[in-house]
């Protein structure tokens, strides 16, 4: 457990640091990592999975109640046949080494995103980490996997109309707050702080229902680089932040 009083160069003592109740990640650039040392692109992305493994350890470390890391979206299917394979081994290969000790920190894992077009043992993988870590209630770690934005606020859509035809919710009762617990984080507080390695300044179909208020902060490292230092620049930004939520009174 890092000393509270600590300090990172000239930064704000760590005990002044806000801490996010939802951390949102988009995990960018493991293949330009790869490709700026010469080294193949999968070697990037099992550096990202180490760097994953970190920034779990950081949440439980300082007391982040939920993060949600983007790790394919639905628009990554037109990337080459043999990267896309190679992600998917990764990913099974991470529940295989990982799983035990997630469940040991009592670590409550969700699946976001469209499953249908996934392959069974995909499927069987997902069902098989939400239902072993179901009633966990340390950090709630979401992630996305074959996710888009604007799909999940479509489904979202679908679902209150068949709910308005099958009588069940009155026109008149649709409000925002409905919405968003049709989305996929659906009872889940927001983001109010969304993170992006590698340099690229936006949001790429990531929660952009779910972001609108949210504190954006872009780095230029690469995401297999991403280590303590960064993730403790991360919240000194975010805790520079005046969150007013479209007011002109104090934050709240």
């Amino acid at each position: 457990m890092p000393n509270p009083t600590a300090t990172t160069g000239s930064a704000a003592p760590r005990e002044k640091l806000r801490v996010p109740v939802h951390l949102a990640v988009t995990m960018d650039g493991n293949r330009r990592w790869a490709e700026a040392r010469g080294r193949p692109r999968p070697e990037g992305h099992r550096e990202g999975i180490k760097a994953l493994r970190r920034l779990v350890e950081y949440c439980l470390r300082y007391g982040v109640p939920y993060l949600t890391v983007f790790s394919f979206s639905s628009e990554n299917w037109r990337r080459d046949k043999s990267e896309i394979e190679f992600i998917f081994k990764l990913m099974r290969a991470f529940v295989d080494s990982d799983l035990e000790k997630l469940k040991s920190n009592n670590i409550r894992i969700r699946i976001l995103g469209e499953r249908k077009e996934l392959d069974a043992g995909l499927q069987k993988i997902i069902a098989r980490v939400e239902t072993e870590t179901k009633g966990n209630t340390g950090l709630n770690l979401n992630v996305a996997f074959n996710y888009g934005g604007k799909a999940e606020i479509a489904a979202a859509a679908r679902r209150i109309v068949q709910f308005v035809l099958e009588g069940r919710i009155k026109p008149e009762e649709i409000d925002e707050e409905l919405f968003s617990r049709m989305l996929l984080t659906g009872g889940m507080p927001d983001p109010d702080l969304m993170l992006r390695t590698g340099g690229e300044n936006r949001i790429s179909n990531f929660l952009i229902w779910q972001s609108a208020y949210s504190e954006l902060v872009f780095l230029d490292e690469y995401w297999p680089d991403f280590d303590e230092s960064l993730f403790l620049k991360t919240l000194e930004i975010f805790s520079g932040r005046q969150r007013r939520f479209g007011g002109d009174g104090p934050e709240q």
